[in-house]
């Protein structure tokens, strides 16, 4: 749908690069939609800072005299308050000149425009007021003459700067006839600008407003649209070739270098991450930057490997001007980026805990760069003669920094941690493998029912247990045992299949009660596997240890790269870019974001590949989950919880579901944020499309649906579980399931991350040895029964490792200062819109309900997986929050 005023894609909570994971046979990755093709007309859906929504325009011109004022930061509009001759122009073909005694309104254009570099440097040089040219372009054509209604002029700056704002003003003399207008043209003859608002000022009616929120370049015409929403079929005539002209210059075609006035959003597949344009065949679209390197930082001293990283950071990939980060957002990114660097360093070998007491010394480091990295990592000495850089103690390490070892908390994590996403209900029994025996070995698993009952205390039989719902499991088996001697052929990991089993007891928490690791066959040796119990002497005591520590491993890489990357990749990448101004609210960050992923985090030998158990192989499994696994309707919150054994559908319960597990933090608070959004989705959707006809009538709303199910995801455009959008149902459903992810889901799974796995002896990230207990040397075997807590250390990550990774989560879980969260703004368009204006305020209600439910269960001592001595409360899904690590708030969309 054509919203008149937007302008750009709309900044809201949605990410919109779709990374299309691939068929992982030919260790392909993700397809990173960048825009589709055609933004999608969703009721709402107006495209604001890429002129998405420009529907046809109708343009009569009229040449007014311009206004001489002065120069002054947030451009300005005006009308003349003279008569100025009127001209009809046809297809550039002025008709005979009106004369100018028709009625004419004295019109004002007032144009706020934010400095960069390039604009406050010359702001005040423009002594011809000819800057920043303007063109009033009426909604609907001249019923004559059947063409564009246009008055032309130009804006001059006031002298004055005003917190980093110019403002341009222009005056028009608009006769009655040419009615509303319905778009503004724009362009610049200087440098670049970030035009943010347009208002018109002088009609009876009231002011016109045109939220642009764009940088536009020199001598580039834009269009900007009023803040006004049409569906297709009701775009104005005068707006709808303009609308078309500028979806097609937002269009790629897969070919070309791009240029940094490019607004172009398109399809792009690439396979490897690691150093694509080393083939052809591979090769992506850039600004012709060389290559990265790798580079080795222990050779490095501290001021070469700081140089090296602000180098990196101008090898871009291309985005458009108005995706980058801004100017706040760019700061605090770099400066933790840049700390992430620097904690990475071979420096100190120290204790784990000293990381966070006493931090690591960086000789020569300036007070230049020290200003550069936040506060409160930094511990300065002696005139910065040296610095300490330290680790902030992670929320779950101050309320007990021993929790990492009880198996309640383990457990525990399963349903209120950083990935609530992988338990589920065990429904049959044995346990056995999809995999091919010949390849992988004995199918059926080794935990047998005596070895359950006999960890249930006799309470119950297995199938009893399985009959009233109290066992579960994490099953990591079939996803990691293919890759597991390839891994092993690395140096410094080791992987399994693993599976593991809880309990739940009578008082609503899970047990452990084993956990199996398999290895395949291999060099002629038969399948290795191995079950493991809490329960027993002080070897098997030790050995469990050991085999947590390599399922939390597990557990860690499935969350980071399924959980995480490929959900949130896979799905709003290739839906969200074309969504323009919808209840789904985008945000700006998200493909700055993932350039900077691709670049440092998920390339070839990155942070990932180097800190992370399957190694180079990650990105692999998370294209081949995704070809195996990946269902669009399984994403809805409710659906993923009915597939899990999580929840039973049940109409006359809450959220019309019963929780398997009452005391289920993510789901339970989950729930709650899903109806609020589904409600005002349902409300935006039906005030929009108030026939169920309208839906199925909507040419761009279909056209995207189709580019998302074809382009998109091509290698699943058949699969039967993609929703048809035919009646307002279908798309509260799909719009309502493209929100949660990029907002709750998302928000569950990545702001905890420094909280919870910060003390990485809480959730290793790579198991570097394999069990004490595979297959052995005697000298191994002596090793551990003497000193198993060093073999176990020796497990974990090493200090190099460890240290990258908790540098890049606290990256990743740090809430910006200019973060928008769920619910918190009413964008502009709203404002016209009675009935979604109140809407809006309903969902931010019930939102600030949600806030109190989650204190109120957070102090409820009946929920123990969510209250108790030293346990973590459960906030992940609260709205709101302070800037910074606070392992709560729900942003709009996919912001760091």
């Amino acid at each position: 749908m054509l919203n008149a005023s937007s302008q750009s894609i709309i900044k809201a909570s949605i990410p919109f690069s779709l990374p299309e994971p691939l068929v992982g046979g030919n260790n392909q990755t993700h397809a990173y939609l960048k825009n589709s093709s055609v933004g999608p007309s969703l009721s709402a859906f107006s495209s604001r800072k890429h002129g998405l929504l420009v529907g046809g325009y109708v343009s009569t011109t009229t040449r007014a005299r311009r206004a001489r004022t002065g120069v002054r930061a947030s451009a300005v509009v005006t009308t003349n308050n003279k008569a100025a001759t009127v001209e009809i122009a046809t297809n550039n073909k002025a008709s005979p000149a009106i004369t100018p005694t028709l009625p004419l309104t004295k019109v004002t254009a007032t144009i706020i425009v934010m400095l960069s570099d390039s604009t406050s440097g010359a702001s005040n040089q423009d002594p011809l007021g000819q800057t920043l040219y303007l063109e009033l372009i009426g909604a609907e054509l001249d019923p004559k003459a059947h063409s564009e209604k246009i008055i032309k002029g130009y804006a001059s700056r006031r002298v004055k700067e005003e917190d980093g704002k110019v403002t341009y003003e222009a005056k028009f003399a608009v006769p009655t006839s040419f009615g509303e207008v319905g778009a503004v043209l724009t362009n610049n003859y200087s440098n670049e600008m970030y035009l943010e608002e347009i208002v018109l000022q002088g009609f009876t009616t009231g002011a016109v407003h045109f939220n642009c929120n764009s940088w536009v370049q020199p001598n580039d015409k834009r269009t900007f649209f009023t803040n006004k929403s049409y569906l297709p079929s009701q775009t104005p005539s005068g707006l709808k070739q303009r609308r078309q002209r500028e979806l097609d210059n937002l269009r790629g075609h897969g070919t070309g270098e791009r240029k940094p006035s490019d607004r172009i959003y398109d399809y792009d597949t690439y396979n490897d991450l690691g150093d694509p344009d080393s083939n052809p065949d591979l090769k992506r679209l850039s600004w012709g930057v060389k290559p990265i390197l790798t580079l080795d930082v222990a050779e490095l001293d501290v001021v070469h490997l700081i140089q090296i990283h602000y180098q990196r950071k101008e090898q871009k990939t291309f985005l458009p001007r108005d995706e980058q980060f801004s100017e706040v957002k760019e700061k605090g990114f770099q400066a933790k980026s840049l700390l992430t660097v620097l904690r990475s360093l071979p420096l100190l070998h120290r204790a784990i805990d000293s990381l966070f007491d006493v931090g690591l010394i960086v000789p020569g480091l300036d007070n230049i760069v020290t200003h550069l990295l936040p506060e409160r990592l930094i511990k300065i000495k002696d005139k910065i003669e040296n610095a300490f850089l330290r680790f902030e103690r992670p929320d779950l390490f101050k309320r007990d920094r021993f929790a990492w070892s009880s198996d309640e908390e383990f457990a525990r994590q399963t349903l209120a941690g950083l990935n609530p996403l992988s338990i589920k209900l065990v429904k049959e029994w044995p346990l056995r493998s999809e995999l091919d025996e010949h390849t992988y070995g004995p199918a059926e698993s080794a935990i047998t029912a005596e070895l359950i009952e006999r960890e249930m205390k006799g309470s119950m039989n297995v199938e009893q247990a399985i009959e009233k719902k109290r066992l579960f499991i994490l099953d990591y088996h079939d996803a990691f045992l293919p890759y597991a001697n390839r891994v092993r052929e690395e140096e410094g990991t080791a992987l399994y299949g693993s599976r593991t089993l809880f309990f739940l007891a009578d008082d609503g928490m899970l047990r452990p009660l084993a956990i199996e690791l398999t290895r395949p066959p291999y060099d002629g040796k038969p399948q290795w596997k191995q079950v493991f119990t809490p329960s027993g002497d002080s070897t098997s005591s030790w050995l469990w240890r050991f085999a947590k520590a390599h399922v939390l491993a597990h557990d860690a890489g499935y969350q980071q790269l399924i959980s995480h990357w490929l959900v949130k990749d896979t799905l709003l990448h290739g839906t969200i870019y074309n969504c323009s101004e919808s209840p789904i609210e985008c945000d700006a960050s998200d493909l700055p974001v993932n350039a900077n992923a691709r670049k440092q985090l998920i390339n070839a030998g990155g942070i990932i590949e180097t800190t992370f158990s399957p190694g180079k192989y990650c990105m692999e499994i998370s294209s081949v989950v995704y070809d195996a696994a990946w269902h669009f309707d399984l994403e809805a919150l409710p659906a993923d919880l009915i597939s899990r054994g999580m929840a039973v559908e049940d109409p006359s319960k809450p959220h019309g579901l019963e929780l398997t597990i009452k005391d289920y933090p993510y789901a339970s608070d989950g729930l709650i944020l899903w109806d609020a959004i589904e409600q005002w989705v349902e409300d935006y959707v039906n005030h929009y499309y108030p026939e169920a006809s309208l839906v199925k009538s909507d040419s761009e709303l279909q056209a995207w649906w189709e580019e998302v199910r074809t382009v998109g995801h091509g290698d699943k455009k058949d699969e039967p579980w993609w929703p048809i959008l035919g009646i307002p149902e279908d798309l509260v459903q799909t719009l309502t399931t493209i929100i949660w992810v990029a907002s709750g889901h998302h928000a569950a799974v990545n702001f905890g991350q420094y909280p919870y796995a910060g003390y990485f002896p809480n959730r290793p990230t790579i198991a570097r040895t394999k069990m004490p207990s595979e297959n052995p040397t005697d000298d191994e075997w002596e090793l551990f029964l003497e000193n198993p807590e060093s073999v176990l250390l020796h497990c974990f990550p090493s200090q190099i490792q460890a240290t990258k990774v908790m540098a890049t989560l606290d990256l990743l879980s740090t809430h910006s200062i200019d973060e928008e969260y769920l619910g918190q703004k009413l964008h502009p368009a709203w404002e016209k819109e009675a009935a979604i204006k109140a809407a809006f305020k309903k969902f931010a209600g019930r939102l600030m309900e949600l806030e109190g439910t989650i204190d109120t269960r957070n102090n409820n001592y009946h929920l123990k997986n969510r209250n108790g001595a030293g346990v973590l409360p459960y906030e992940l899904l609260k709205p709101t929050s302070e800037p910074g690590v606070t392992a709560k708030g729900v942003p709009n969309s996919i912001s760091i």
